[in-house]
């Protein structure tokens, strides 16, 4: 992974102001290239994007969202994984909602990684 997320100079800026095709409507709109950092360094589950696991947030998202977050996991896996046996149905929204985040952003990083460096190219050749 490159360094580069973790070091962009705007850290708060939202991935939708920097990629094509913007954010899935079920992600926080707000993402940051440093959380994309951190999705594909240590998962949802490490606690850095808690709105994919904290039980009420994964069943409201998923509640709203589900048939586009399975059709997503589905297009990138070509199928869907199954759910562990004992989950809960809270479990098993964090289960599938945790799956298309980290899918997803390990699915932008390239771009992202690119549309920063371009910005930061840009800028060099402004200051020159």
């Amino acid at each position: 992974m490159s360094s580069i997320l973790w070091d962009h100079i705007n850290m708060y800026e939202p991935v939708a102001d920097l990629i094509e095709g913007g954010v899935p409507a079920w992600i926080d709109q707000g993402i940051t290239p440093c959380d994309v950092a951190a999705i594909c360094q240590g998962g949802c589950a490490s606690g850095v994007y808690m709105p994919a696991v904290t039980y009420w947030q994964a069943r409201e998202t998923m509640s709203e969202h589900g048939d586009d977050v399975l059709q997503f996991i589905e297009d990138v896996r070509g199928e869907l994984p199954s759910v562990p046996e004992g989950k809960s149905w809270s479990g098993i929204a964090v289960h599938f909602l945790s799956d298309a985040v980290e899918l997803w952003a390990s699915g932008i990083e390239g771009q992202l990684v690119d549309a920063i460096e371009a910005m930061n190219d840009e800028e060099e050749e402004e200051q020159a």
